[in-house]
């Protein structure tokens, strides 16, 4: 099993992160419509973490827009690159995340990141930050509101209210089932918030949640179970040139 490790010049401090997200939120590309719902590929990704042995596994799954077929899949196991300090939690899975992505044998389409975009409290969350890194549309589809308000949408499937900081918006609350409790949309980087919405409905006909964050999650927890089987896997060295 190959570990990544801690990419060199990789952010050390909190203020060393709050500036580099400073400097790479304003490459945010928001004015772009984004793939249409429903063709090519889109790609969800996930992580799952081991404290004991310093260990996050990240796991990037391709399915095929139009039927929700799994195209191409990987996974990745890495170290836990920055402390959990909340708004700065792209910097704890992105070298892990982006080796994934980098191992698929395929371009990615659309990313969609279980968590958030432009709903962050500095309008950088790990979708938007991976957009910007490596150039892709993404979204973030999360499972609470984080920091933000919202009012109840309606109880039918897609329905949706605004995700509100303050009076800016910076998401939104979309219902994907009838009755149950809504997901939260906002859009990551070249990717409108309405096809953020749009990719959202189409990737949940039965579920609350996309196909490709269910997904991602089952493969990146049986990545970190077989990293964790691995005797040696608190010990490994990380992968030459990847620290």
């Amino acid at each position: 099993m190959t570990i990544v490790g801690v990419p060199a010049g990789w952010p050390a401090s909190v203020e060393e992160a709050r500036a580099l997200q400073d400097e790479l939120r304003g490459r945010v590309v928001l004015d772009e419509p984004g793939p249409p719902p429903g063709t090519g590929r889109v790609t969800g990704v996930d992580v799952a973490y081991d404290d004991d042995l310093d260990l996050v596994a990240a796991a990037a799954v391709v399915l095929d827009a139009a039927t929700l077929d799994v195209v191409a899949q990987a996974t990745a196991v890495g170290r836990v690159s920055f402390p959990y300090v909340p708004g700065l939690l792209a910097f704890r899975e992105i070298p892990t995340v982006r080796a994934a992505l980098e191992r698929l044998p395929c371009p990615p389409g659309l990313v969609v990141c279980d968590g958030y975009g432009l709903a962050h409290p500095r309008r950088f969350g790990l979708a938007s930050h991976l957009g910007v890194l490596l150039d892709l549309p993404t979204i973030g589809v999360a499972k609470n509101p984080f920091t933000f308000t919202y009012d109840e949408p309606g109880p039918e499937r897609g329905a949706c209210a605004p995700l509100l900081a303050g009076t800016e918006e910076v998401g939104r609350a979309l219902r994907t089932r009838d009755g149950v409790k809504p997901v939260f949309v906002s859009a990551g980087h070249r990717v409108s918030l309405d096809t953020a919405l749009a990719h959202t409905l189409a990737l949940t006909p039965r579920f609350r949640l996309p196909e490709t964050t269910r997904r991602a999650d089952a493969l990146c927890r049986q990545a970190l179970r077989e990293a964790a089987r691995d005797p040696l896997a608190g010990t490994r060295p990380p992968e030459p040139g990847s620290a």
